[in-house]
């Protein structure tokens, strides 16, 4: 069944909080497991760098100044390896990582190496090469592609929707079931004043209503302009939890799904980052108890899961004139669960000395996301690695998928 295609506004509308999963009869048991997948797409543009930090590097101080996460700092930072080390609010995601439950890949991106937003996400959530157009997300043709009466069977559900927007990644011809949480995802004021430049020069009677809609606001409360974002970053850690929570609670039932996808907005730091005590740590540690809520909620099934959390692009190396970050290229995906083989970073490291650097200013890729993407889809659920180059990920023969990421 075709799945109505949004419109760019309807996405934004949406603001990309819709949970939406394929609904699937239980998997086959096969050695034992009885597999769970789910995709969180983290939209805006994750700072890799903030979020695992390069401490080893020679240049990695020099290069963030104040901002460089060390494990000596004001905030100290958690160690990984000798290399590396997570963000500071991060401690659920630091014990699993102790408990060889997650897996971090650093210095990886997709095939795009634009800066645009909406084209990044749709290359991450299509699975496509390049920008073009398409009805279909990479997770979903992994799931028509499956072979009926084996570990998964596509045809064996009926398609259900609530939420204005399923995302792309599993839009496609596998039946889909989507739920959305009660909750809405507060918006940055980055963001909003970003719309509203957007929309004044492509949109006017959308900027018009953006605007009055703000000004109604500031009527009702005004004194919120005056108060820290305590209250948005509180809602921001309900919303991650509630979300992912009950994506999990969903996916543990015994005869519910076995694999979903879940986008989370709000990345996009260009102003006051806060690596390691604002905006992004506030998120970091929403992201953060979303995760201990997912292992919480799978429990038993727990041991059969995987997670994988991805986002478009990463940003720039340097920090901006507005203690933000812009767009950029590498960054990290992190994967969690008991069926992973963790405990590891994954990283060909490319270097932080200006030369090293892509196009002078970002963190240079040097694994391909989708690589990482395949070893969990060929290793967890079976998919035929043929299949995975040619439909899946289409164009992707020379990227081979990842061994090792499950246990």
């Amino acid at each position: 069944m075709n799945l109505h295609a949004p419109s760019r506004r309807d996405v934004l509308l949406a603001s990309g909080t819709l949970f939406a999963w394929a609904h699937l009869p239980r998997l086959a048991q096969a050695q034992g497991r009885d597999s769970r997948f789910l995709a969180i797409i983290l939209r805006g543009a994750l700072d890799g760098l903030a979020t695992v930090a390069p401490i080893g590097d020679p240049d990695w101080v020099a290069l963030r100044g104040d901002n460089a996460l060390t494990l000596d700092g004001k905030v100290p930072a958690l160690k990984l390896t000798d290399f590396f080390a997570l963000n500071p609010a991060m401690p659920n995601l630091h014990r699993m990582f102790q408990a060889n439950e997650a897996i971090v890949v650093h210095a990886c991106a997709t095939p795009y190496r634009e800066r645009s937003h909406f084209d990044g996400q749709d290359v991450l959530e299509s699975g496509m090469p390049k920008v073009t157009p398409s009805e279909s997300g990479w997770l979903n043709r992994a799931l028509a592609s499956l072979a009926p009466g084996g570990r998964v069977d596509p045809k064996g559900s009926k398609v259900f929707a609530v939420g204005p927007v399923t995302p792309l990644v599993v839009r496609g011809p596998a039946p889909v079931l989507s739920w959305s949480p009660q909750r809405a995802m507060p918006a940055s004021e980055d963001t909003i004043g970003r719309l509203l430049d957007l929309y004044r020069h492509s949109d006017v009677k959308l900027a018009s209503v953006l605007e009055d809609n703000s000004k109604l606001a500031a009527i009702e409360h005004p004194g919120d302009a005056m108060k820290k974002p305590v209250s948005g970053a509180a809602q921001a850690r309900a919303y991650f939890s509630e979300a992912a929570g009950n994506a999990a609670r969903f996916l543990a039932q015994p005869d519910g799904p076995r694999i979903g996808a879940l986008a989370l907005d709000g990345w996009d730091t260009h102003v006051n980052e806060g690596i390691a005590s604002g905006r992004l740590s506030q998120l970091l540690g929403a992201l953060d108890d979303a995760i201990a809520a997912i292992k919480a909620n799978m429990g038993p099934a727990w041991r059969d899961t995987a997670v994988m959390l991805a986002t478009e692009f990463g940003r720039t190396a340097h920090i901006n004139g507005t203690d933000g970050t812009d767009h950029g290229t590498a960054t990290v995906a992190l994967l969690v669960g008991g069926a992973l083989k963790g405990g590891r970073v994954i990283a060909d490291w490319p270097g932080l000395k200006p030369g090293d650097l892509y196009e002078k200013r970002d963190l240079r890729p040097t694994i391909d996301l989708r690589a990482a993407i395949k070893g969990v889809l060929r290793d967890h659920l079976h998919a035929d690695e043929r299949i995975l180059a040619q439909n899946v990920f289409p164009g992707s023969d020379g990227v081979k998928p990842m061994a090792g990421l499950v246990a």
